[in-house]
């Protein structure tokens, strides 16, 4: 049961033991030594990662002011297999990218979708998880059937801003009024108020909602995009990089990732203990 534990040791035990060769400091080792984010975290002892609370059911805040959700058991293995405590930081969805670029947090767990655009700007490693965009509706809409039948003058469709179903809802609408919320928890209540017609966001956070408040919202059947998701670090940290793709490689699967998913995936008991 510990297998995958054992051999992400050992690749801790080799990077460390490379940062002690000082010679050549001027080789290009040398130098993504230096700019290794893994270096740095296991010389403060201390993963500082940045996350968006809301995004059902991989980070919530619980009633006890905790983060809780599948990422943040993810965070924790990593911390726990570099022998480093774990700090979590709350930021709007669209400070997280600025927030990584300028060192405040080491990475980013935030369920966030790897695209093109934001490739230019992080670097990610190997998606962890696979998901898509759905759509939430007014529990009494017994007319849309398809994304398409929203596309028309006087629909609202609410989405969250900078997200991946931010971008989709703008790209594919041409009539309907795409308005962006600081969260999916705002969205959804102002799809709930009538203030909106739709919501457009990751499809577990919509099936989440859709349990959490049944007969007061309802998901659209399907998804209306593809997207993978995945951990940021900053612009080429090859060094970090290869070391999460060893980490995921033998974490995913594993007893410890199966457990976590088995409790926000395929339970809703931890539903009570999310702070509204």
């Amino acid at each position: 049961m510990k297998k995958w534990l054992a051999a992400l040791m050992m690749i801790t035990m080799l990077i460390v033991a490379g940062c002690g060769n000082g010679g050549d400091s001027g080789s290009t080792a040398g130098a993504s030594n230096n700019n290794s984010t893994i270096q740095k975290v296991i010389k403060a002892k201390k993963l500082v990662v940045g996350t968006n609370p809301g995004y059902y059911p991989f980070e919530m805040v619980d009633t006890k002011g905790k983060f809780i959700g599948y990422d943040i058991d993810v965070a924790q293995a990593i911390a726990d297999n570099l022998g480093v405590k774990l700090e979590v930081k709350q930021y709007g969805f669209d400070g997280l990218v600025p927030a990584l670029q300028t060192g405040e947090i080491d990475m980013i767990f935030a369920g966030m979708s790897i695209t093109g655009e934001r490739a230019l700007a992080v670097s990610f490693a190997n998606p962890y998880y696979k998901t898509g965009q759905s759509i939430m509706l007014q529990a009494n809409d017994n007319t849309t059937k398809s994304y398409e039948d929203l596309d028309k003058k006087g629909t609202k469709i609410a989405t969250q801003i900078a997200t991946t179903g931010s971008l989709l809802a703008k790209g594919i609408y041409k009539n309907a009024e795409i308005k962006d919320f600081e969260d999916f928890p705002a969205a959804a209540l102002a799809l709930q108020s009538g203030q909106v017609d739709a919501v457009i966001y990751d499809e577990p956070a919509i099936q989440v909602y859709n349990l959490q408040q049944k007969g007061k919202v309802k998901k659209m059947d399907g998804v209306i995009s593809a997207d993978n998701l995945g951990l940021a670090v900053q612009k080429n940290d090859f060094e970090s990089l290869q070391w999460l793709n060893s980490f995921l490689h033998s974490y995913i699967d594993s007893p410890a990732e199966l457990e976590s998913r088995a409790k926000w995936f395929e339970k809703s008991d931890w539903l009570t203990t999310v702070k509204e």
